[in-house]
């Protein structure tokens, strides 16, 4: 099966970037690639999608601010993070979906300092 990798996370301040990178051990050319986040105590809450023809969504709350990508030749999904907001705090988790079938990262944490 499709083992995911999320990397990039880190300490930032606010006002500050990062680029998060997923990467796949296979093609993921088929695949809908996602960015989920969940804070402490809060519930797991969808970021960004981008749908294996390139068609787009984010949370209202990023919108203008993060940017999803996919590089299907080398296998990885990007989330572009600027303007980064203390409340953007939370492990960041990627997501690849096809049909019925869906795998995780194991997350990326991702601190802004205020």
């Amino acid at each position: 099966q499709v083992q995911l990798v999320e990397s990039g996370g880190g300490l930032v301040q606010a006002g500050g970037s990062l680029r998060l990178s997923c990467a796949a051990s296979r093609s993921i050319a088929s695949y809908v690639m996602g960015w989920y986040r969940q804070a402490p105590g809060k519930e797991r809450e969808l970021v960004a999608r981008i749908t294996s023809s390139g068609s787009t969504n984010y949370a209202d709350s990023v919108k203008g601010r993060f940017t999803i990508s996919r590089d299907n030749a080398k296998n990885t999904a990007y989330l572009q993070m600027n303007s980064l907001k203390p409340e953007d705090t939370a492990v960041y988790y990627c997501n690849a979906r096809f049909f019925t079938f869906e795998v995780w990262g194991q997350g990326t944490l991702v601190t802004v300092s205020s």
